[in-house]
């Protein structure tokens, strides 16, 4: 294949060469470096499209840019950074609520605590339907809600990344259901997207992508908590206490004043890859996301400002 590549690449290299110096022909002194800028346009250009992304490296893109998955999975001491060295061993949350008391789980490929005797099928359910192997369902701390929309590809590849990574041997405290409880599905992410509709930046793609990153798991939780997926969309005005201290989720639909319509899509790109605010306050950590968001392409980041101008006006 790279030797076909290659063939192919000297044939229209030489071939652009070829007309533009023609075109030259008789000029006292022909413009070679003209000629040169147009070959290197043309096989960087050949070069970026026949390099296709790999499972590992599409999986690797959406866990570490957009879906955060170590906040919940990897350990950290309060206040301090993740520990990477133990990275999705279990996280250092404790999440006890009514309905359940539970942490987040080594997803490590270790075999004995870890998920690494589950099957790629097995991962896939628990994380688009919410079920363990053993037909248990987990608790809606974890977002499967928001992973339903993932299309085939990306769930092969965020299968394929996760279960690449170095196992870490870590036994997590068993979760404790007390209550029935269910994940409320997302509007219009019921069901996989298609590459299709993600082909071009834009607003498809924005909204994929804030729902693969879970932003309403947040934004559309109301001051007392519940997750409001059609009156509350992105409204924010719930409160998280944590040993940082109190963080008020903040509006942010498209309300002049209330939200983030009277903001630049500068202001917003500022927010989401460097976690500050238009008024230059610090995110606290619910929402410094900026160590995910940081890595993703301008065209991502694009998709989700446009996604995040269509979010209807709320106070």
């Amino acid at each position: 294949m790279k030797a076909r590549h290659t063939l192919v690449l000297s044939i229209i290299a030489g071939s652009v060469g070829a007309a533009e110096i023609q075109s030259f022909r008789g000029q006292a002194k022909p413009k070679i470096h003209r000629v040169v800028m147009i070959i290197v346009a043309a096989l960087g250009a050949m070069l970026s499209a026949a390099r296709a992304e790999t499972p590992v490296e599409r999986g690797g893109y959406l866990v570490n840019a957009v879906m955060a998955c170590d906040g919940c999975h990897t350990p950290r001491p309060p206040g301090g950074a993740f520990d990477m060295s133990k990275r999705f061993s279990g996280g250092s949350q404790t999440w006890d609520t009514p309905q359940y008391l539970v942490k987040g789980s080594n997803i490590s490929p270790d075999p004995e605590t870890g998920i690494g005797k589950w099957s790629a099928d097995d991962f896939k359910r628990a994380l688009t339907e919410g079920v363990r192997p053993s037909a248990v369902a987990l608790a809606p701390q974890m977002p499967f809600v928001f992973y339903k929309v993932l299309t085939p590809r990306d769930l092969d590849a965020v299968t394929t990344y996760v279960r690449s990574v170095t196992p870490v041997r870590n036994e997590v405290q068993p979760p404790v259901y007390r209550a029935p409880s269910h994940g409320e599905l997302i509007p219009g992410a019921e069901k996989p997207m298609s590459e299709e509709e993600l082909r071009e930046p834009g607003l498809k793609r924005g909204f994929y992508l804030a729902t693969i990153a879970h932003c309403m798991e947040c934004h559309a939780r109301r001051p007392d908590g519940t997750r409001d997926y059609v009156n509350s969309w992105g409204q924010g005005g719930y409160e998280f206490k944590d040993v940082w201290g109190v963080a008020k989720v903040s509006n942010i639909t498209s309300h002049p004043t209330k939200g983030i319509g009277g903001w630049t899509d500068s202001e917003i790109k500022q927010a989401l890859v460097k976690g500050v605010g238009r008024d230059g306050r610090t995110f606290k950590p619910p929402m410094a996301r900026h160590i995910y968001f940081s890595k993703m392409t301008e065209d991502d980041l694009n998709s989700l400002v446009v996604w995040l101008r269509t979010l209807p006006p709320l106070e």
